[in-house]
């Protein structure tokens, strides 16, 4: 996983880093967002559809390792489950290819993204750190809110809290370009659904820090937790480039395949600090698309990694 050749994308890149720690707070060893977590692992199946998709290494079995990490935001890694910071909540799959040969999905619980590049996002969490209960309105964040319509949206989804992890439906951010072995090409965004069905409570209802990862430890002891993977399919004309446009509902879905996750991995909190998750696909198959974000989330990604590899246990 290389650092992008752009320096300016590079650059961005650590100055979101540094606004994720002035907001947050240094906490060595741990990631800048998406602090607390706990990684599970299981197998992945693929759906007969998903060939008519892609010519993907794991399409192409009858079966691949994953590993999956559930996640709160923030970058407060004590961060309580009932808190309303604590959602979005993030899923992150890898695809064990081979050694050291992968591919991910990162994803969260809102669909969409509050800005169309890092500039953005980074005027945005500069507002966002500058509007404390004592600064008089209009707030930095209300003036930028009034000039951002897409982020001003993505703020007022609402983003309840799941009764399980494993209720939960998660979210691609950016589109992607899937080429089956015809050599067609279609573009497509991740959506992953629980088998359980979706399932909500209210903050109130959390009683426990940790309601949701001891939740989840109990569930996978008792059955394994599914995922069902699907594609939402651009049609022509929609925007493939931008992650704070959404397509309609009635686009087509394709079944990817289905997450069995069996075990909460033993070392979770060491897995967790080493595995550097990777937003571009970098498998044949499957492309990134020209959005933005993309290039900027995988050096933020690998940056935040080797800073939290280097961190004193």
């Amino acid at each position: 996983m290389p650092l992008p050749n752009d320096d300016r994308v590079v650059a961005l890149a650590n100055d979101l880093l540094a606004q994720f720690h002035k907001i947050f707070g240094p906490h060595p060893g741990f990631r800048p967002a998406h602090a607390k977590g706990l990684m599970l692992s299981g197998t992945f199946k693929p759906a007969a559809a998903a060939k008519s998709l892609t010519s993907a290494q794991h399409i192409q079995r009858e079966s691949t390792p994953v590993t999956a990490r559930f996640s709160n935001s923030t970058g407060i890694p004590e961060m309580p489950d009932s808190k309303p910071d604590a959602n979005p909540r993030g899923l992150a799959i890898r695809f064990n290819l081979a050694d050291h040969v992968h591919t991910d999905i990162v994803s969260h619980s809102t669909d969409g993204f509050p800005t169309r590049d890092g500039y953005e996002f980074l005027e945005f969490l500069r507002a966002a750190a500058a509007s404390g209960p004592e600064v008089p309105s209009p707030k930095p964040i209300e003036q930028f809110l009034g000039t951002h319509p897409a982020a001003l949206r993505f703020v007022q989804t609402p983003k309840p809290f799941p009764s399980s992890l494993a209720r939960d439906t998660y979210f691609g951010v950016t589109a992607f370009k899937f080429t089956n072995a015809a050599g067609e090409t279609r573009y497509g965004r991740y959506r992953i659904v629980p088998e359980a069905g979706n399932d909500y409570i209210s903050g109130e209802e959390i009683v426990r820090e940790n309601h949701h990862y001891e939740e989840l430890e109990h569930r996978v002891k008792q059955s394994p937790v599914r995922f069902k993977i699907y594609v939402q399919i651009a049609a022509p004309g929609d925007v493939t480039d931008d992650a704070t446009i959404h397509w309609p509902e009635d686009r087509e879905l394709v079944e990817f395949g289905t997450v069995e996750l069996t075990s909460v991995l033993p070392d979770s909190l060491v897995q967790q600090k080493h595995i550097i998750f990777d937003p571009i696909p970098r498998v044949d198959g499957i492309e990134p698309s020209a959005d933005p974000l993309l290039e900027l989330r995988a050096a933020i990604y690998l940056l935040s990694g080797r800073e939290r590899r280097a961190a004193k246990a």
